[in-house]
């Protein structure tokens, strides 16, 4: 019998490598970002175009690499970080694998141009889909410049599964973030298709956060603060009435490495057990600092998961941590920077006791005795007041008897009470054919027997519909604010807002001016409260960052989705049976009554035959 075993070329090899390093363009950013930095550079430049599809480029003034370097850096388990596998317990730097750049030019076209400090020309090296074209010597700035284009260009079926320009913009702002907050002593310049997105100087810890989140961030953020022998924490933590519906502003680092894990995100969350509302996540930016033998990062291929020797000692460090740093914020009172120094008690008077001060009464004051109207003036002015009191009562004789009669024709307004939106109407003596259960479903009578309807997802079915009719049939009505409402977002929020700006002026919303970090509404749809429109647009942000699977989704049909999703009736809300009832025929009176905007099931019924073998 042939042998049937038989290894894989190398071409194919990488190809299956890149599967795991590269799953989109953000992967690449985050592989050619920490290569930047592992080479010491003290300015990064990131480049990308249509999301990193066409082109994603690094360029750092780092130590650069030499010739030999160069071309063995594309190879496969190439690399300077570890020799042994005991090194991989003593990592201080970001990139060990030695697969990235030989996965990343599996399936792309690769151009890499770099020198060192010490020589006067550099190398330039060109790769497409593994196989060096041209390697050359070329003049170049100290460091090492790359540039990674049409991703996945002889793997279209890996292509087919990118996302839209939008999710992978996304997705590759988070990377960018993540590499930039744990590394605030760097510069980072970050280009999309042109134009600057973000340019942060070297800064502290703080003012890199500010810097990437916008101004509003400096006033969330409570510091956090401990050092034991076993972990070190350092960073903030967000001001528990600034929680947000989303998880964006959650940043976990360990030992300047993003990380993502659900068992100390839950130590945060405890932390700020009864501050928060149902529903609401806070935010933190972290920074763990443990002995590196004591976690084991290569346990996932994106390096993101790390595995701790004892996560319960950190779980109660970090929680006491947080719940200290929040009970000094609750207390400690708020430096004011333009207080009114006259204000201040002098250091003079700070042993000094307080005297109650004496109060003197004068008891043979008489206010009377020195007045000096005469008798003959009083006389004079008693005279003119009755005289001006008898003008009073001038032709009061000539109504005669008539005022006795007066109070017979006054008429009293009659008070409508518009307490509530539905009135019941109690002359009627019908029987009740709704009812609520749990504050959470509809219980309905039909002929056939009974209708049991999730009143939250039959609104959103609802409003949907309703909205979607607004959007693309008719124009919505707005209300005006008295006051304009400003709102503070992120740069790349503001630019999602800005191309819905027009989808969300057919709903009712009104904008005033959409600047860089700010924009004011002056309008609403009739049907948002104005303490609402905040967390309406986070929420519609967020939908559209994570949930567009591809571009042939409408805008328009998202929009209404996640503003039914925002604005229907919640689980848990009690509801007046007229309004019970309204629910059931506005939602029967839908095109698709049966299923909800996400396809979810709305109501289900049960007929009599049903409940008769329940008792059988």
């Amino acid at each position: 019998m042939a042998d049937i075993i038989q290894l894989l070329p190398d071409h194919v090899a990488n190809q299956i490598a890149a599967g795991e390093v590269v799953q989109r363009p953000s992967s690449v950013v985050k592989e050619l970002l920490e290569n930047a930095i592992d080479a010491d550079a003290t300015i990064i430049k990131l480049i990308i175009k249509d999301a990193g599809k066409t082109l994603v480029q690094v360029i750092d003034d780092g130590k650069g690499m030499s010739v030999t370097d160069a071309r063995l850096s594309f190879e496969r388990h190439a690399t300077s970080k570890i020799r042994t596998a005991d090194d991989l317990f003593q990592l201080h730097t970001k990139g060990f694998r030695g697969e990235a750049l030989a996965s990343i030019a599996a399936i792309a076209h690769v151009e890499l141009k770099t020198k060192q400090s010490h020589d006067e020309v550099g190398t330039s090296i060109i790769i497409e889909g593994s196989h060096i074209t041209s390697q050359d010597v070329v003049v170049t700035p100290k460091g090492t410049s790359i540039s990674v284009k049409n991703l996945f260009f002889n793997i279209p079926a890996r292509r087919n599964f990118l996302k839209s320009n939008v999710v992978e913009l996304r997705h590759v702002i988070d990377e960018f973030h993540r590499v930039a907050l744990a590394h605030p002593n760097i510069s980072f310049i970050f280009y999309n298709n042109g134009s600057e997105i973000f340019n942060l100087p070297v800064s502290n810890y703080r003012q890199r956060i500010v810097n990437v989140f916008g101004s509003k961030t400096n006033e969330k953020l409570v510091p956090v603060i401990e050092d034991t022998e076993v972990l070190k924490i350092s960073g903030f933590v967000g001001k528990p009435e600034f929680a947000k519906k989303t998880r964006g502003e959650q940043y976990f680092f360990v030992n300047d490495r993003f990380i993502k894990s659900a068992y100390l995100n839950h130590a945060i969350v405890s932390a700020f057990d009864g501050l928060l509302k149902n529903g609401m996540h806070p935010s933190y930016f972290l920074n763990l600092t443990v002995n590196p033998q004591s976690i084991d990062i290569n346990i996932h291929p994106t390096k993101t998961e790390i595995k701790f020797d004892d996560e319960h000692t950190l779980y109660a460090l970090l929680r006491s941590a947080v719940k200290h740093s929040l009970g000094q914020f609750n207390i400690a009172p708020v430096l004011d920077f333009e207080r009114d120094p006259n204000l201040d008690t002098p250091y003079d008077y700070n042993q000094k006791t307080s005297h109650t001060p004496a109060i003197e009464v004068d008891r043979s004051y008489n206010p009377f005795k020195d007045d000096h109207i005469s008798g003959k003036q009083l006389t004079a002015f008693k005279k003119q007041t009755l005289s001006n009191w008898d003008s009073l009562y001038v032709g009061l004789e000539s109504r005669g008897t008539k005022t006795e009669h007066d109070f017979s024709e006054v008429h009293f307004e009659s008070y409508n009470n518009t307490e509530s939106l539905f009135e019941d109407d109690k002359s009627l003596d019908s029987p009740q054919t709704t009812y609520q259960l749990h504050n959470k479903y509809i219980v309905s009578t039909i002929k056939s027997g009974m209708l049991i309807m999730d009143q939250h997802r039959a609104h959103q079915r609802i409003l949907y519909e309703d909205f979607l009719e607004n959007l693309t049939v008719r124009g919505a009505s707005s209300q005006q604010l008295l006051f304009p409402l400003q709102l503070h977002f992120s740069k790349q929020d503001i630019e999602i807002i800005k191309q819905l700006k027009e989808d969300l002026e057919h709903t009712g919303f009104i904008f005033s001016s959409v600047n860089n970090e700010t924009i004011e509404i002056t309008g609403v749809p009739i049907s948002i409260p104005e303490s609402e429109v905040s967390i309406i647009l986070e929420q519609l942000i967020s939908d559209v960052e994570n949930e567009v699977p591809d571009s042939h989704f409408s805008v328009t049909d998202l929009l209404a989705k996640s503003l039914a999703k925002s604005l229907a009736i919640k689980n848990g809300q009690p509801l007046k049976k007229s309004e019970q009832e309204h629910l059931v025929n506005s939602l029967f009176a839908c095109k698709e009554p049966n299923v909800s905007p996400t396809n979810r099931t709305t109501f289900v019924t049960m007929s009599v035959d049903e409940l008769d073998k329940k008792f059988i």
